[in-house]
């Protein structure tokens, strides 16, 4: 953790070099994942040449390795350097939701940088931040994300964790983030749809939480307007009465409004993920 606290303090542009070293090794060398990457593409855009879905692929390469040198240097950003880089977006829906005396649900897909996204709402809210993530086997990484997603505040609670302590969203207001996006196990409850193209399962916490206790559901879009330099944008995406509403209504709107933001700038999208594997 010393040694990586250490590069962290480098200015980003040295450690985009390191990003381009890894690139090129991804890309070039390793080939990281590049069958289910232009599987992936393939089935979401078949209406493009399979030129322009590997130019997707490529950028895609050069995105990845861009955001582990842009979630380092979130061990030690300022915030001064962090508001130039990263561009927030009606945050006030979050706050006047809280204010009411209601939490709110962020929901966001996998686009980069989203440990970014992360560290902005905690910047630029100031009500309380609950970031819900999947626990990574590994002491080390696990313990690395936690420091990095608490940089500016907040807290960061386990999946499991949260859904022992949820009901306390009636009485301790907060803004709760959830990866929306992730692909459930088998031992989970899950919700069958099309994603791009394919059949693909869903969470449905957001779902659940949203109907249950009456919240406000706001999406994250998530754009990039130049290397080291992102926009993130409040968008509504549901609040109560949820009376009318039909089975998933939440969950279709969600997925609905990730893929109009994936194709916006789709190199932008977590491809090596095997998000549309079912069993």
């Amino acid at each position: 953790m010393i040694f990586i606290k250490l590069v962290s303090h480098f200015h980003l542009s040295i450690l985009y070099l390191f990003s381009d070293f890894f690139y090129f090794i991804a890309r070039y060398l390793l080939k990281y994942r590049k069958t289910v990457i232009d599987e992936n593409l393939k089935h979401a855009f078949p209406e493009k040449t399979e030129k322009e879905r590997n130019k997707i692929r490529n950028q895609f390469y050069r995105n990845f390795t861009d955001s582990f040198a842009e979630t380092i240097k979130l061990l030690t950003i300022s915030k001064s350097e962090f508001e130039k880089r990263f561009e927030m977006i009606n945050t006030h829906f979050l706050d006047e939701s809280v204010s009411t005396g209601t939490s709110v649900l962020l929901v966001s897909g996998h686009l980069f940088n989203w440990e970014m996204g992360v560290a902005g709402i905690n910047l630029a809210t100031k009500s309380q931040v609950e970031t819900v993530y999947l626990k990574v086997n590994n002491p080390f990484f696990n313990q690395l994300i936690h420091t990095i997603r608490t940089h500016f505040g907040g807290i960061v609670t386990e999946k499991k964790a949260f859904r022992r302590t949820m009901l306390t969203l009636q009485n301790s207001h907060r803004i709760v983030l959830l990866g929306s996006d992730q692909r459930p196990p088998n031992s989970e409850k899950r919700y069958k749809r099309d994603f791009l193209n394919r059949p693909a399962v869903f969470f449905e916490g957001a779902e659940f939480l949203s109907k249950k206790m009456d919240l406000h559901v706001i999406y994250g879009k998530m754009t990039k307007k130049k290397r080291g330099y992102y926009r993130y944008e409040m968008v509504k995406l549901s609040e109560p009465p949820y009376n009318s509403h039909k089975s998933h209504s939440i969950t279709d709107q969600f997925c609905t409004m990730l893929e109009e933001n994936i194709k916006l700038q789709p190199d932008l999208y977590l491809w090596s993920h095997k998000r549309w594997k079912i069993s």
